[in-house]
């Protein structure tokens, strides 16, 4: 294989794993977003047994794509680091407090409240983290001489703002969609309600984000509407309309999957839609696919590995979620 051509795969698989990851531990994140609306105790322990199974293998992905950046595109890694170490750690801590609290409130009465908060804040933390990341790497990340020549707080501007706050958002949709999958009786039709405030919500974010990101960098405004990138520009809004229809639809008639599969469809799309302003920069706006990649030979070392294991995750992944398949029984649970 040429080296172009692997570099390429390359971006392929880590655009995969981050979309994979967040997708799904989007959900995750999002029922711990929506874990004050519990009105009882039994609904805390329900909420947080519908991803218990699961949770920790979600976030396999997150660190395949962290790591595959790190081995396959080491220039990238290098600039996207320090220009984004608040957010990142921030995350990251936010991610550890949440996990602890996963175990810990199982295992005391007197401490359960604080666990709790944390669980909450772990979740609406990480997922305005990396809502600002994502805007801070959307409007460009500064480089001169193949290094970040930016500030500490470049990160910071209303854009990034924005972008925190849509996120969570839209990992509340996913929540609220899972919990109307996994729950049922009243508590089911709590969430179906708020799904559709958090629908709306994400909408309304999708449709800013739509007009402002053109105006972040002259590229993505050229290659949105030139040919034949401009095909994928206006399909991408036209199914994000079909997808919002049958969700809301879904919500309306009291379906189960459908709204699930919908909230993540629109994840899928717009991860599309920065797929389209991204290409082919792997740090926008000035530093491409094949400049950030490693040298071939490491290239192909890696891609060895990385066939067999993925698979392997998808498998486990996959069978993780048939196991635990199906409505949750209120009398029993993962802990």
């Amino acid at each position: 294989m040429f080296g172009l051509e692997l570099s390429f795969i390359w971006a392929g698989i880590i655009a995969f794993a981050v979309l994979v990851y967040v997708i799904l531990d989007g959900f995750d994140l999002g029922v711990g977003i929506l874990f004050p609306t519990a009105q009882s105790e039994r609904e805390r322990d329900l909420m947080m047994n519908s991803v218990a199974p699961i949770w920790d293998g979600n976030e396999t992905w997150l660190v395949l794509g962290g790591g595959g950046l790190f081995a396959v595109f080491p220039l990238a890694y290098s600039i996207v680091m320090p220009a984004l170490y608040v957010p990142i750690i921030l995350m990251l801590l936010a991610l550890i407090f949440r996990g602890v609290a996963f175990e810990y409130r199982w295992r005391t009465q007197r401490w359960k409240r604080v666990w709790d908060h944390s669980f909450f804040a772990g979740s609406l933390i990480a997922a305005a983290a990396q809502g600002v990341a994502l805007g801070a790497l959307v409007q460009g990340i500064e480089v001169e001489n193949r290094a970040y020549a930016g500030g500490w707080w470049d990160w910071l501007t209303p854009f990034s703002i924005l972008t925190g706050i849509a996120v969570p958002a839209g990992y509340a949709l996913l929540g609220a969609t899972w919990l109307n999958l996994k729950l049922s009786g009243e508590m089911q039709e709590r969430m179906r309600g708020m799904a559709r405030w958090f629908a709306a919500a994400t909408l309304g974010f999708l449709a800013v984000f739509s007009a402002l990101t053109p105006l972040q960098e002259a590229g993505y405004a050229a290659r949105w509407f030139a040919w034949p990138t401009a095909t994928y520009s206006f399909a991408v809004p036209a199914l994000v309309a079909l997808v919002a229809w049958r969700l809301w639809r879904g919500l309306s008639r009291g379906d189960d999957l459908a709204p699930f599969l919908c909230a993540l469809a629109l994840f899928v799309l717009a991860f599309v839609g920065i797929g389209i302003s991204f290409y082919p920069m792997m740090v926008p706006p000035g530093l491409t696919i094949a400049e950030a990649a490693a040298p071939d030979e490491s290239l192909r070392f890696a891609l060895v590995g990385t066939l067999v294991l993925v698979p392997l995750i998808l498998a486990y992944t996959g069978y993780a979620y048939w196991v635990f398949r199906g409505k949750m029984d209120p009398e029993e649970g993962y802990h």
